[in-house]
C-alpha cells in the first residue's frame, strides 16, 4: 500500500472553542492492530465535531481505496479543508491515534471513526412523503453502502397510497406511529410540504424516531433527546448571495 509522507511530526492540537450544542458518545481508544477496542466515556463532545466525524471517514475511505496506508494530519486537513491542529483536536475526544512520524493508519482510522459514529451495523429509516423529492430520496442508492436503508414510506396522496418502491408498500401517513413502532425504526426523513412537517415529526416521535432529517423549510418542535438535522437549500442559497458582489463579473 502507499503512503503519504509527513511533513514533519505533529504538535500538540490547538484548543477549539464552538457555540455548538454537546453531546454524550462512546469514546474510542484505538490501539494498533485493534479496530475493536472502544471504551465507554461519558465525555461530552462538541456537535460539531460530530459533523465533521462522517467527513473524515468519507475521506479516509478513498485513500484506502486508493491503497493509500497512512497519511498525515497535514495530508488529511488538505484534503477536507481544515487545519491539521483541528484533526488532531477532534480525534483526541475518542482516544489517541496514529504515532508521531508516522501518522495514521487509513483504514484502522476509517474504521475506528465508523464505529464511533454507529456505522458498522445497517439502520432502519422511514420516509414520509413521496413527491418529487421523496421519490428521489426513495431511489437514492448510497444510502444501503452508508449503512441506512429505507425500510418504510408514508405519504397521503391516495394516488401514491399503496404504490410499492423497491419491495416496499408506500402506507398512508396515519400509520406512521404504528408502523414504526413496529418496525423498530429509530431514524425519520421528512419531505414534506412545510404545512405537514411538525404533525408528520410529531407522529414520527411518538412511533419511538429518535432523530429526524427534515428537508421541509420550517424548524421542528421536538422534545428533548430527539435530534433534528435541517436540509432546506433555499436557506442556503440565501447564506451565500450575502457574499456576492452587486454588480456581476463580465463573462
Amino acid at each position: 500500500m502507499r503512503t503519504i509522507p509527513r511533513n514533519g511530526p505533529d504538535p500538540d492540537a490547538d484548543s477549539e472553542t464552538s457555540a455548538a450544542g454537546r453531546v454524550t458518545v462512546a469514546r474510542g481508544m484505538s490501539r494498533p492492530g485493534d479496530p475493536s477496542a472502544v471504551i465507554e466515556s461519558g465525555a461530552a463532545i462538541p456537535d460539531i465535531v460530530i459533523r465533521r466525524l462522517p467527513i473524515y471517514v468519507r475521506t479516509l475511505r478513498t485513500l484506502r481505496e486508493q491503497g493509500i496506508g497512512s497519511v498525515s494530519s497535514e495530508e488529511l486537513a488538505d484534503r477536507i479543508g481544515v487545519t491539521a491542529a483541528q484533526i488532531r483536536r477532534d480525534l483526541s475526544y475518542f482516544g489517541k491515534f496514529g504515532k508521531q512520524g508516522k501518522g495514521y493508519d487509513a483504514g484502522f482510522l476509517a474504521e475506528t471513526i465508523g464505529r464511533i459514529l454507529k456505522l458498522d451495523r445497517q439502520w432502519d429509516v422511514a420516509l414520509a412523503g413521496f413527491g418529487n423529492l421523496g421519490r428521489a430520496i426513495a431511489q437514492y442508492r448510497g444510502f444501503v453502502p452508508s449503512s441506512f436503508r429505507i425500510a418504510a414510506i408514508f405519504d397521503r396522496n391516495e394516488a401514491h397510497i399503496g404504490r410499492e418502491v423497491d419491495g416496499l408498500v408506500i402506507l398512508s401517513d396515519d400509520r406512521i406511529e404504528a408502523e414504526i413502532a413496529r418496525l423498530g425504526i429509530r431514524i425519520g426523513i421528512v419531505a414534506v410540504p412545510a404545512s405537514a412537517a411538525q404533525e408528520v415529526a410529531d407522529r414520527m416521535i411518538a412511533g419511538g424516531v429518535q432523530a429526524l432529517l427534515n428537508y421541509a423549510p420550517v424548524v421542528l418542535k421536538v422534545p428533548a433527546g430527539v435530534i433534528v438535522r435541517e436540509i432546506d437549500p433555499v436557506s442556503a442559497l440565501q447564506s451565500m448571495t450575502y457574499y456576492l458582489n452587486d454588480t456581476p463579473s463580465a463573462p
